[in-house]
């Protein structure tokens, strides 16, 4: 299974009235990097929606450890831990230099047309 890192810099909106990115735009982080993967493994979103494809979060864990501030470059990393038939474990860390940010288990379902879960494609199963 291969690993892949996003690059995100931190925007004035994603703070909170402490001045730290707010804890739930994590999630967001962590989206986008999720969907970078699938793009650099060849399997872009647009791609999988124009074939009927879905993948659905079914469960989030996130651990935070540090704050980040505005203007500081997260590096997202994302690595596939399971891949079973149709859901896959996502390990997922934030961090800013050496410093740990935050670290994420994300659990996500393939669905197919008919709003169901369907089996990961081969191919994205080889490719991740």
């Amino acid at each position: 299974m291969s690993a892949h890192e996003t690059e995100i810099t931190v925007r004035s909106y994603e703070l909170d009235g402490f001045g730290h990115v707010n804890h739930a735009v994590f999630l967001n982080y962590f989206e986008f990097a999720r969907f970078q993967t699938l793009e650099a493994a060849g399997f872009p979103p647009k791609a999988l929606i124009a074939e009927g494809m879905g993948i659905h979060v079914a469960r989030v864990e996130v651990d935070y450890k540090r704050e980040a501030r505005l203007g500081q470059t997260l590096t997202i990393h994302t690595e596939p831990e399971q891949i079973r038939n149709s859901s896959m474990t996502l390990a997922q860390e934030a961090r800013s230099g050496e410093h740990l940010l935050a670290r994420a288990r994300v659990v996500v379902v393939w669905v197919g047309r008919d709003g169901r879960p369907t089996r990961i494609p081969d191919d994205v199963r080889a490719a991740l």
